[in-house]
């Protein structure tokens, strides 16, 4: 349905926004022009055309109930470029879903999408996702910090436009525990019930990597260094695990529990992150609390838990019919204005470092909390091929922790054993 632009646009400006993805010469031809036509949003250099947009993102943004974010934010780009007849058609796709719904057909997939950061090498592979260039670069890095330019970037090339931070981090009744006592997680169990999803394996390597175990080097891209989770790092941490679920006012955070047990009072903290944060705000109201990850003392030392970061950003896809417009419209909804509306309406936290400075932003402290997880207390997520070896190995482990098929005695065994599952294929 959706061919490769060749010859369409050559010929059309100069500057660059997009580079090729795709191998062939018709490729490049199409992307060059998208780079020089998409390099400005200002109507005056539109060439006149008609199209219909296919845009797929989270059903959230697109929700009548939620502010219908994306279609209000399409027809406020489509105001802007006068002289581009448009109709946009759209279509639900979680952030997350992308590297498995737009790889299956990319020529069918929608001309601009939102992915998670982790799935980049997934739709690169699959000749899915476009590598940008140009003044679109130029703005994402004058934009956004350094970090976030890294975590959309693959080989020297940027490959999306992206729009928030994506990490988890703590809720907190303010009632329950003073400001000291966040620093803990083990001061907090002390003295009221905390909820961590152990069975979760985004969430349950904050306990290793805080110990000194290592996923991919130093850097999360050295697949050839592996998973380091075992010897006597990772045995610490396991012991520690075990018990962890042992403590009375521990609760395994499990199909939203968690979240239940904030709103009915039984559960004083949770971990999570910016997409519960109405339902918490709702559930706690003035003593809704929200701070970066506390120490655990592990091995008898207190050690910072880290947690896994990334990013959200929009794609375009290498196939579209009218790169000029895809790009500019990713762009435009990457851009200051949409991730103000963006916030407003659903708690996306911007990652414009013009956006954070305004004064409704910078005094959240759930944005505060998530920028401080993302730039202290975590690690940018690796997305190396062999973190598919990772997910379902550790969930299991997770669930054999709570289950107590793991325990302190066999807790070096077991480490030992989850080490070596991550060289083989997913069991």
């Amino acid at each position: 349905m959706k061919k490769v632009l060749a010859a369409v646009l050559a010929g059309a400006m100069v500057a660059a926004s997009m580079t090729g993805c795709g191998s062939t010469a018709a490729s490049s031809t199409a992307q060059s022009a998208a780079q020089s036509t998409a390099a400005s949003t200002a109507s005056a250099q539109d060439e006149a055309l008609t199209a219909t947009i296919s845009v797929w993102g989270p059903a959230e943004d697109q929700a009548a109930d939620k502010g219908k974010w994306l279609p209000t934010m399409c027809e406020q780009f489509k105001k802007l470029h006068p002289k581009w007849n448009l109709t946009f058609k759209y279509s639900a796709c979680s952030e997350g879903d992308a590297g498995k719904t737009v790889t299956k057909d990319p020529q069918a997939a929608g001309d601009i999408f939102f992915f998670a950061n982790d799935q980049i090498n997934t739709l690169i592979s699959a000749n899915s996702l476009s590598q940008l260039g140009g003044s679109t670069v130029e703005e994402i890095k004058k934009s956004c910090s350094k970090e976030i330019v890294d975590s959309v970037t693959v080989n020297g090339g940027v490959y999306g436009v992206p729009f928030t931070t994506n990490t988890w981090f703590m809720y907190y009744n303010k009632s329950k525990f003073s400001d000291s006592d966040i620093k803990s997680l083990d001061t907090m169990l002390t003295k009221a019930k905390v909820a961590f999803p152990i069975t979760n394996s985004w969430y349950l390597p904050a306990f290793y990597l805080a110990n000194g175990c290592t996923m991919f080097g130093k850097n999360g891209t050295d697949e050839s260094a592996g998973i380091q989770f075992g010897g006597d790092k990772g045995t610490q941490v396991t012991k520690y695990l075990v018990d962890l679920v042992k403590n009375k006012n521990f609760v395994n955070d499990d199909s939203g529990s968690g979240l239940a047990g904030l709103r009915d009072g039984s559960v004083a903290a949770i971990f999570s992150g910016s997409w519960d944060a109405a339902a918490v705000k709702t559930a706690l109201g003035s003593n809704f609390g929200a701070a970066a990850l506390p120490t655990a003392k592990i091995g008898g030392s207190d050690k910072q838990l880290l947690s896994f970061s990334g990013s959200k950003a929009i794609g375009v896809n290498p196939n579209t019919k009218y790169p000029q417009v895809a790009v500019a419209l990713a762009k435009y909804l990457g851009g200051a204005d949409a991730q103000r509306a963006h916030y407003k309406l659903r708690d996306i936290v911007p990652c414009n470092t013009d956006v954070l400075k305004d004064s409704a932003v910078s005094s959240d402290a759930m944005v505060t909390a998530q920028n401080d997880t993302f730039l202290k207390t975590s690690i940018i997520q690796p997305f190396v091929a062999a973190m598919n070896n990772f997910w379902t190995p550790t969930q299991n482990f997770g669930k054999a922790i709570i289950s107590k098929d793991v325990t302190a005695d066999n807790a070096a065994a077991k480490t030992d054993a989850l080490n070596k599952s991550f060289t083989s294929a997913a069991s």
